[in-house]
């Protein structure tokens, strides 16, 4: 298993072991998981408020990347609006929480929310977008402008889909997600 790191890991495993087995994650998710393990960065950045306007943060490189993404977009008369993007290991629990009170069985949660720790917005890179006249977070933004211009530009930003239909990650389709990826400089332990 690859760690996105910044600090000591150990403790980070303990931490989310802890969480997955509140959650009723099961034991092995951490070994037997094809995502990759994200740390919380230390050098996040507060970017404009998102479309709710609720607080965001990114890292540094990746603001400065989505800012010139959504000017371009916008030059080209494409509206982009950011939904989300930092969000740290509890937030990422409460989101999972949330749909376990609402009944649904952890297996099927797991493959629309990522487990504490997995999640690519816990890296400040990744963002979810939108743009007018699409239901949020909805597979329907496929159809739209916007997802068009992003398939054929967000590249020369810097920003890649991350879960493309049939992913090798095991998470739904999401056509609104999108991570910086130019930026990797953080060192992996394997």
């Amino acid at each position: 298993m690859a760690i996105q790191t910044a600090g000591d890991s150990s403790d980070y495993l303990a931490r989310l072991r802890k969480i997955h087995r509140e959650l009723g994650i099961p034991e092995d998710f951490l070994d037997t998981t094809r995502l990759p393990l994200h740390i919380e960065p230390d050098d996040l950045v507060a970017t404009e408020a998102d479309y709710y306007q609720r607080p965001q943060k990114l890292t540094l490189a990746a603001h400065l990347a989505w800012i010139s993404m959504r000017t371009a977009a916008a030059r080209d008369g494409v509206i982009l609006h950011l939904i989300s993007a930092f969000r740290g290991i509890d937030y990422q629990r409460e989101l999972i929480r949330k749909k376990l009170q609402k009944g649904h069985a952890i297996e099927e949660i797991l493959t629309v929310v990522a487990a504490p720790g997995f999640s690519e917005h816990h890296t400040g890179r990744a963002i979810d977008l939108n743009t007018d006249d699409c239901a949020v977070l909805q597979q329907e933004f496929e159809n739209t402008e916007a997802f068009q211009w992003l398939k054929s530009n967000a590249q020369d930003y810097g920003f890649a889909l991350s879960y493309p239909r049939d992913n090798s990650w095991g998470i739904d389709y999401e056509p609104w997600h999108w991570c910086y990826q130019a930026e990797n400089s953080d060192p992996e332990i394997v």
